[in-house]
């Protein structure tokens, strides 16, 4: 299988594709099949017939986002900007993944279909499917895109869909369910064409063996903001202060973190209160203390820091360095753009 990954970001999908293949090899190796799956990643000792899905390329236009993905996928082509993409020309594939910006939809629900898409991100995805008809589609939003515009948004997005031959399921999923103590609702939408197999894959239920809301555990490195205890677990975690500002919060250190966002600046990155918060990564944490801050606060007792960037590749689901090689700041953005890729991975072992 063949798929092309368009606002690709960091890699998330393309690591919890990873992840899925690597849970079905363990599968099967475990009920006793020799099956052994090679790696996703291109290499060039084997081609693409040979490897059981490969990346026929992405398309990414953020030159920090895009210098960290090609670190850890380098034979994996770039098609830079989604909208020059000539898709007459590109290589035939079976499944399509992305995380498209929700921009506004001038024009959507007023007409319906196809020619109300035009204009937007989607459009750019709604042209390629409409030349290539992949068999799959996996694709990512925010949970607002639900009710944007009362809902004639994503109706708009589902009707073309739907007029581009494919059938679609979808479903809310929040990160702390798979995996890793952060809240973060997003919608995905799986869209099979019509004729072809059809696996069900929604609803995924809270109760379900991929959903079992517990964070990941380490014995050398500290998990920021797990879930300590069953208490906490699948709660928020407590907000201890009243800032005039919201990038001012403060945040206690057991439940689940706030969501990541996209942190231009670093300005925006959630502070924890790190009374009882031990990190053993041999790193100066104190370094990432923002000074003359705790009395303003009004934290008494706890040192106040922002979260660092390898705690922030940990609540997306990335290893530790994912985002290494450029500076905090764009690390801090690409982590906050980036899809969780527990999330993915879970989909995906559904999906395939």
């Amino acid at each position: 299988m063949k798929y092309l990954s368009t606002f690709s970001g960091i890699g998330g999908f393309e690591l919890g594709i990873q992840q899925a293949y690597d849970n079905r090899q363990k599968t099967n190796n475990k009920g006793g099949s020799s099956e052994v799956l090679p790696e996703l990643v291109s290499s060039p000792e084997r081609n693409d017939v040979e490897r059981p899905l490969s990346c026929i390329g992405y398309s990414e236009i953020d030159k920090y986002a895009s210098a960290i993905y090609q670190r850890h996928f380098p034979n994996h082509k770039n098609y830079g900007d989604i909208t020059t993409i000539d898709e007459t020309k590109l290589p035939d594939f079976d499944l399509m993944v992305g995380g498209f910006p929700c921009q506004s939809f001038s024009i959507a629900g007023k007409r319906g279909g196809f020619d109300d898409t035009r204009g937007t991100m989607f459009f750019e995805i709604a042209r390629i499917v409409r030349e290539k008809q992949p068999r799959l589609l996996l694709l990512e939003n925010v949970k607002g895109l639900l009710s944007h515009d009362k809902g004639k948004t994503f109706t708009t997005i589902i009707s073309t869909l739907d007029e581009l031959g494919y059938d679609c399921q979808w479903q809310v999923l929040n990160s702390k369910n798979h995996g890793v103590p952060q809240n973060r609702e997003r919608v995905f939408i799986i869209g099979h064409l019509r004729g072809t197999s059809r696996p069900e894959v929604f609803p995924f239920g809270e109760g379900s063996e991929l959903n079992n809301g517990k964070a990941p555990q380490g014995n050398d490195l500290a998990y920021c903001l797990q879930a300590g205890n069953d208490k906490h677990r699948g709660s928020y975690i407590k907000q201890l202060n009243q800032p005039t500002h919201s990038n001012d919060r403060v945040y206690g250190t057991d439940g689940l973190s706030p969501t990541l966002n996209t942190m231009q600046g670093g300005n925006r990155q959630p502070f924890i209160a790190e009374k009882d918060l031990m990190i053993r990564d041999g790193r100066d944490n104190r370094s990432c203390l923002r000074a003359g801050r705790t009395p303003e606060l009004g934290i008494a007792g706890a040192s106040i820091r922002r979260l660092t960037p390898t705690e922030c590749e940990r609540l997306q689901g990335f290893p530790d360095g994912w985002t290494e090689g450029v500076s905090d700041t764009q690390r801090y953005k690409c982590c906050g753009n980036a899809v969780t890729t527990n999330v993915i991975k879970d989909i995906m072992v559904h999906l395939l």
